[in-house]
């Protein structure tokens, strides 16, 4: 049964801590109820929406299948970045796409938290994608993605072996505003965890919600609970065949209403017995707010996709205008470099004719035309990433990452409405 556990905390002795942080006392560590299994009643208000969030959702994948693939790639670089900022990492989206193309040829002048946000988004995606495919889910995959997110501290790798705790001193958890379980509850918590997501007892949209918050609450790891947490959202999603286009910037829109956030959380963490009218409240209010956060996210995704496609219009008039200008009345062949590159610049919009023909499949020469021509058309500029090396890049795409981030830290989702609650980059 879920509840708390009390401990007694020592110090350790001869640690050369201020008296401050030598603290003794009392505290308590809560283990939650096991997800396989469990039972779960709604009222017909949360169900009605769930079924709008689960709507909202297809509908934006739908949408994203229709051309606009690449939405996926830029949503998950809106989300690493500012999911980044969120934890003190601050790079701009310029450096972090200037990053990823250092991930496979060289650039230079790339900042360190660029490298890392890059890095970051590649394990997330790979391990995401392996795991939403597994046919059988097992601890050490989470394990696994935990130690390819912090390869350089390999001390933190894997399930804990000590308390930790959230809030508070960072010596001892008796001031702590939550207390997970303590360590050797938990690799039975997490072998629930992974059982739960191998079924299929509850809604993709509610399993979501609860293997989050289950997560959360375990606070498995010494470091990156919050970013596995994330993509945990995000493979089960998957998993279940409601996003397969889309990235929904789910835990952006809890990020922004933080409050909300915890107090869902916190009630979700209940001490009754399993089945008890308690127990289902506290799920039902954490799935309420989640299922709210997901048709935020989707709506916003939504909106994205109208951008994205004004811009797409807006490019193929420019190169239009300027082959015109160049003396090629010919309308653009649909399997031409040019076309090829718009089509995927929301999800590469940096670019190198090595990259372009990595991605794209077309020969060197193809590729430089083709980018020289975007750059007459004043889509890309360019930028140098070493001696006699330059890349080149789409602003539009670059600025609306920016905008998003700035708008989905707004409680209005309209920084003229209400500005960013958090910490954003400026508007360009």
């Amino acid at each position: 049964m879920a509840g708390w556990t009390p401990h007694h905390w020592d110090p350790v002795e001869g640690s050369g801590l201020p008296r401050s942080a030598r603290k003794s006392g009392n505290y308590s560590s809560y283990r939650p109820d096991p997800l396989s299994g469990s039972s779960l009643r709604l009222d017909p208000e949360v169900d009605a929406t769930l079924a709008r969030a689960e709507q909202a959702v297809r509908e934006l994948d739908r949408r994203s299948f229709t051309g606009l693939v690449p939405l996926a790639r830029l949503l998950l670089r809106s989300e690493a970045i500012a999911s980044s900022r969120i934890e003190g990492i601050a790079p701009s989206p310029k450096q972090a796409a200037l990053a990823e193309l250092g991930l496979h040829e060289s650039v230079s002048g790339v900042s360190q938290a660029a490298r890392l946000v890059a890095q970051n988004m590649t394990v997330v995606a790979q391990a995401s994608a392996a795991i939403a495919a597994a046919e059988h889910v097992v601890v050490d995959q989470l394990v696994a993605l935990q130690r390819s997110l912090l390869t350089d501290t390999p001390r933190l790798h894997g399930l804990r072996r000590t308390q930790n705790w959230v809030g508070g001193s960072a010596y001892h958890p008796l001031e702590a505003e939550f207390v997970p379980p303590a360590p050797q509850d938990v690799p039975s918590a997490m072998e629930d965890l992974v059982d739960y997501m191998n079924g299929a007892a509850h809604s993709p949209i509610v399993q979501a919600a609860l293997v989050h918050a289950q997560f959360e609450t375990i606070h498995p790891f010494a470091d990156g609970n919050g970013r596995v947490g994330r993509a945990l959202i995000h493979t089960v999603l998957t998993r279940r065949g409601l996003t397969q286009a889309s990235i929904l910037p789910v835990s952006l829109v809890l990020a922004t209403f933080d409050t909300r956030y915890i107090e869902g959380l916190t009630a979700f963490r209940h001490d009754a017995t399993p089945d008890s009218e308690t127990a289902h409240r506290a799920r039902q209010t954490w799935i309420a707010v989640f299922a709210g956060a997901v048709i935020d996210a989707a709506n916003q995704a939504s909106t994205l996709v109208d951008e994205v496609g004004e811009l797409h219009e807006d490019w193929f008039a420019r190169i239009q205008h300027h082959r015109g200008e160049s003396g090629r009345r010919r309308a653009l062949r649909s399997d031409s470099a040019v076309r090829a590159i718009i089509d995927g610049l929301p999800g590469t919009p940096v670019l190198t004719p090595t990259s372009v023909r990595r991605i794209h499949g077309v020969s060197m020469n193809a590729a430089s035309k083709a980018l020289e021509s975007l750059h007459g058309a004043d889509i890309l500029t360019t930028a140098s990433i070493g001696r006699g090396l330059r890349a080149y890049l789409c602003p539009d795409v670059l600025d609306l990452v920016t905008l998003t981030e700035r708008r989905l830290a707004s409680t209005r989702f309209d920084t003229r409405a209400s500005s960013p609650n958090r910490p954003v980059p400026q508007a360009p």
